[in-house]
C-alpha cells in the first residue's frame, strides 16, 4: 500500500476514535501514525508486526496484537533508543488507554484459558505427595527420569505417561509400598552413596557433628529391623592409592549422630598393598526400621598454621590441580537387612495403620484393610471415595492375604493406590452438556487440588479438602484463610526451593563448571553454599510477607563461613548458616539477587562473564520481555579477530558493529555491563585482567547508570513492572501452561489488587488464587 493510502486510513481512524474517546493525550491511531508505522506496516513488518489494517477504535478486538504493542510501551522499548520517542505523558496515556480497553473486554467477557485435562504428577510432585501421603521420605530423582521443563517449569509438559515412564512409576510404587509398611520378606540388598569429586573434605561439612572432618552424611530409610552392613571406600589417585594417607588417620561411623564404630586406616606396609588399606572399612550392626541418618567422617585434627602473608586457599583441592590435604571418602555402601525381624514401629506404618484403633479386633481382614485404605483413597485421590475406588486395591490385597499375612495385602494395596491414574495424575472435568468454548467455574475439590499444588507440590490436606467437600472453599474469607495457613506451613518452602530455582535458573548451578584453573577456590561446597544462599533469601521474604522490590533492594543475606570468605566478607565462622546484614553501608556489594553469586554464576562461562546471558538473564526474569531467538544464520563472536585481551565489553562492541546482531545486543549488552562488577564466580572485582571494570550500562528505555545500584534503581524506577513479571511466572507455574495473552488482564489486575500492600508476595499470592485463570476453565 502507498503511504499516501497509509496515511488517509490512519486519519480516518483518527477521526474516529476522537470521536469515541475522551482521554486525554494522543488518540492510538495519532501515536501509532507518529511512532510505529514507519516499522510496523505491511511492507516493512518488523517484529512480524504490522499494524496497518488494524481497528484502531477496537483495540480488544484483537488482543494478541496490542498486547505485544502495550508491553513493548509499557517497558518504553519502543520506539528503539536512538528514534524519535514519545514523551513520558504521551506513553502514560497511550499505554492507559490501551490497558483500559482491554481489561474491560476481558472483565466484561473473561477468557481463563484451559489446562490440561489430564496432568500427571511430575517428579517433585510425586515426591512430595509420597511423604505426605505415607509419611516416607523419598528421592524421586533416584527413582523417575528428569521432566522436561516448558516456558520455564517442569510441570507444564506433563501430559504424557509412555510405557517406560509407567513402569518407573510402578516400580517406585513398589518401593515406596514396601518402604512404608515393611511386610516384604526383604533379600539384602545394598545402595551405594557417593560423594562428588567436587566436594573438598577438609573441614566439618554441613550437618556432620563439630569436631570433624569431611566425609557424608546420608538420611536413610531402614525397611526392616535387622542387621545391616556398612562399608566404606576412600578416595583412590589416578594410581589407585588413597590420597594424602601419609599417616594413620581414624574414621567414624555414626548412626543418628552417635557413633557406632571408629577404625584406623594405616598407610600400606612395604608390600605396598594399597587395595587393603581401607578393606576394613566395614561394621555391621543392629538398626531398627524407619528413617535414620548414617554419616561417616573423620575427627579432624586442628593444626595451628604459622602466620604467612597470603592466606591458605579455602579449597586446597580440585581434580585438574593439587592433591587432598588429607584422606577423604569416596562412597558408602549399606546393604541389608540379614536376619530380618519385622516391619518394626516406622513413622509411615503408624500413620498408615493408625485407623485401625478404631476396628474391632474381630472384624475380618478385608473390613480392616477398607478402614485402612478409605482415609489413604481419599488423600491420593483427591476427593471423597467411591466403592469403585476400593475394588482393584482390595483385589491386590487379597492377593497378597492369601500369599502371605494382612501386612503383605495392605502393602500390595497401597502399591496399587500409586499407580493409579486417579493418584498419577490431576484431573479436571468438563462438565456434561456445556457448548465448546463456554466458561465454567471448576469444582471446590478441583480448586483445592490447584492451591495445594502451586503453593506446596503436593496434595491438599486433610483440612484443605474438608472444605472442599463441604463447598466452602470459594467464600473469600475461607479462601483467604486457606492461603494463609498454607504459607505459613514448612511445605510453603516449596515456594523457595521448587518454583523460585526454576524461575531463577538455580537449578542450573549443579551443571556451572567454571574453569578450575582460573577459579581454583571453586569447589562443590560453594556451590551448595550459594544455592542455600539464595533459597534461604527468598525464604525469608515469603516467611516475612516482604514486598516484591526487596528482591532487589535487601540489604542483608544469609552466609555461612564458607561462603562469607569467597565474598571476602570477615568474622563469619562455622557451616551454619545466618542473616548478615549490610545496613547503612553505602558500598555495600552483597543483598538482593543481584548480588548473590548464584545467579551471576549460572549467568556466566566457564571462564568469563557473560554480559549477554546476564543481560538476557535480567529481560527474561525481572522484566518480563526476552529478547527474540538469535537467527539461524548468526555469527559468533571470531576470537581469531577480537583478541581474548580486550575487556569483555571491547570484544561484544566488535560483535555489535554486525548488523544482524546488533538490534538485540544493543538492548541485552547494556544491562549485562552494570553486573561487570562481579566476575564470573560472583566474586566483586574492580578489575578485569588489569584493565578498570567499566560498569556503566543502560536499560531499554533508554536509561543509563552505573553498576549494579544503578541497575536495581532503574529496575525499580517501576515497580509494577517488576511485580508484573513476577506474577506472570506465579501464574505460569500455578497453572502448569503459558501464560496467553488473553491472561495479560488478569495478570494485570493481580498487580493492581498487591500495589495497595506494596506488592507483597502474600498479596500477590492471594490475588492470583482469587483471579479467573485460577477458579475458572473454558470448554475446548
Amino acid at each position: 500500500m502507498l503511504m499516501s493510502a497509509r496515511l488517509s486510513l490512519v486519519h480516518a481512524l483518527t477521526f474516529i476514535t476522537g470521536l469515541a474517546g475522551t482521554t486525554t493525550g494522543p488518540s492510538l491511531a495519532e501515536f501509532v501514525d507518529q511512532h510505529c508505522l514507519d516499522c510496523h506496516y505491511s511492507g516493512r513488518s518488523s517484529g512480524d508486526l504490522s499494524l496497518e489494517d488494524v481497528d484502531f477504535s477496537r483495540p480488544a478486538e484483537r488482543p494478541e496484537i496490542w498486547e505485544r504493542v502495550l508491553r513493548k510501551l509499557e517497558h518504553r522499548q519502543m520506539p528503539p533508543v536512538g528514534e524519535p520517542r514519545p514523551d513520558e505523558n504521551d506513553y502514560r496515556a497511550i499505554t492507559a488507554r490501551l490497558t483500559g480497553e482491554l481489561d474491560r473486554a476481558a472483565a466484561a467477557h473473561p477468557r481463563p484459558g484451559r489446562t490440561d485435562s489430564l496432568r500427571r504428577l511430575n517428579r517433585m510432585e510425586y515426591q512430595n505427595a509420597v511423604r505426605d501421603l505415607l509419611g516416607v521420605e523419598i528421592d524421586a530423582a533416584s527413582l523417575l527420569p528428569q521432566d522436561e521443563p516448558a516456558h520455564g517449569f517442569d510441570n507444564v509438559m506433563v501430559g504424557n505417561l509412555s510405557p517406560t515412564l509407567m513402569d518407573r512409576y510402578v516400580t517406585a510404587a513398589q518401593k515406596v509400598a514396601r518402604q512404608a509398611v515393611g511386610a516384604s520378606a526383604h533379600q539384602p540388598g545394598g545402595d551405594t552413596f557417593r560423594v562428588p569429586a567436587e566436594v573438598t573434605q577438609d573441614q566439618q561439612l554441613e550437618g556432620l557433628p563439630p569436631g570433624t572432618r569431611g566425609g557424608l552424611r546420608i538420611p536413610y530409610q531402614f525397611p526392616q529391623d535387622g542387621e545391616y552392613e556398612i562399608n566404606v571406600r576412600l578416595v583412590r589417585d589416578r594410581n589407585e592409592h588413597v590420597e594424602a594417607l601419609r599417616e594413620p588417620v581414624e574414621i567414624e561411623f555414626l548412626l543418628d549422630r552417635a557413633r557406632v564404630a571408629r577404625f584406623t586406616v594405616n598407610p600400606p606396609r612395604e608390600d605396598k598393598n594399597w587395595e587393603e588399606v581401607d578393606r576394613h572399612l566395614t561394621h555391621r550392626l543392629q538398626v531398627a526400621a524407619g528413617p535414620r541418618e548414617v554419616a561417616v567422617t573423620f575427627p579432624h585434627r586442628p593444626a595451628a598454621l604459622k602466620e604467612t602473608i597470603r592466606e591458605p586457599y579455602v579449597s586446597r583441592f580440585n581434580i585438574f590441580r593439587h592433591p587432598r590435604a588429607a584422606p577423604a571418602v569416596y562412597q558408602v555402601t549399606i546393604t541389608g537387612p540379614f536376619a530380618a525381624r519385622g516391619p518394626g514401629d516406622t513413622p509411615g506404618r503408624r500413620r498408615l495403620l493408625a485407623p485401625l484403633a478404631n476396628v474391632s479386633e474381630d472384624a475380618s481382614p478385608e473390613a480392616k484393610a477398607r478402614a485402612v485404605l478409605a482415609p489413604l483413597l481419599r488423600l491420593a485421590y483427591r476427593r471423597p471415595v467411591t466403592e469403585n475406588d476400593f475394588r482393584g486395591p482390595m483385589r491386590l490385597f487379597r492377593e497378597g492375604l492369601a500369599d502371605g499375612d494382612f501386612d503383605l495385602g495392605v502393602e500390595r494395596a497401597v502399591g496399587a493406590v500409586l499407580v493409579s491414574p486417579q493418584f498419577l495424575f490431576r484431573i479436571e472435568r468438563d462438565p456434561p452438556d456445556l457448548a465448546p468454548g463456554t466458561v465454567y467455574a471448576i469444582t471446590d475439590l478441583e480448586l483445592a487440588s490447584r492451591l495445594a499444588f502451586f503453593l506446596w507440590s503436593s496434595l491438599p490436606d486433610d483440612e484443605l479438602l474438608g472444605q472442599a467437600e463441604r463447598g466452602a472453599l470459594r467464600d473469600p474469607g475461607v479462601l483467604e484463610g486457606q492461603v494463609r495457613r498454607m504459607l505459613a506451613d514448612p511445605r510453603a518452602e516449596n515456594l523457595a526451593t521448587n518454583f523460585a530455582a526454576q524461575w531463577l535458573h538455580l537449578r542450573a548451578l549443579d551443571a556451572a563448571r567454571p574453569d578450575e584453573r582460573r577459579f581454583i577456590d571453586f569447589d562443590d561446597n560453594l556451590r551448595q553454599a550459594m544455592r542455600r544462599e539464595t533459597e534461604l533469601f527468598l525464604l525469608s521474604l515469603l516467611r516475612e510477607d516482604r514486598p516484591v522490590s526487596e528482591l532487589l533492594t535487601a540489604d542483608y543475606t544469609f552466609l555461612n563461613e564458607r561462603l562469607a570468605r569467597h565474598y571476602g566478607i570477615p568474622h563469619v565462622i562455622g557451616n551454619r548458616f545466618r542473616r548478615i546484614s549490610f545496613a547503612g553501608d553505602p558500598k555495600r556489594q552483597r543483598g538482593g539477587l543481584l548480588r548473590q553469586g548464584s545467579l551471576l554464576t549460572v549467568t556466566s562461562y566457564a571462564t568469563r562473564t557473560s554480559p549477554v546471558i546476564r543481560g538476557k538473564w535480567v529481560l527474561d526474569n525481572l522484566l518480563g520481555t526476552p529478547p527474540p531467538p538469535p537467527p539461524p544464520d548468526v555469527p559468533s563472536l571470531d576470537e581469531n579477530i577480537v583478541s581474548e585481551s580486550l575487556p569483555i565489553r571491547q570484544r561484544l562492541a566488535a560483535h555489535r558493529e554486525q548488523k544482524v546482531c546488533a538490534s538485540c545486543h544493543n538492548v541485552i549488552d547494556p544491562i549485562g555491563f552494570a553486573l561487570e562488577e562481579f566476575d564470573a564466580v560472583g566474586r566483586y572485582r574492580t578489575l578485569e585482567d588489569f584493565h578498570p571494570v567499566d560498569a556503566s550500562g543502560g536499560l531499554p528505555d533508554g536509561s543509563r547508570f552505573d553498576g549494579v545500584a544503578g541497575l536495581e534503581a532503574a529496575l525499580l524506577a517501576r515497580p509494577d513492572l517488576l511485580a508484573g513479571t513476577f506474577a506472570e511466572k506465579l501464574f505460569v507455574f500455578a497453572l502448569g501452561r503459558e501464560a496467553g495473552e488473553h491472561d495479560a488482564p488478569h495478570i494485570r489486575e493481580v498487580v493492581r489488587r498487591s500495589a495497595a500492600n506494596d506488592y507483597r508476595l502474600t498479596s500477590l499470592i492471594l490475588a492470583l488464587v482469587q483471579s479467573a485463570p485460577f477458579q475458572l476453565r473454558t470448554t475446548p
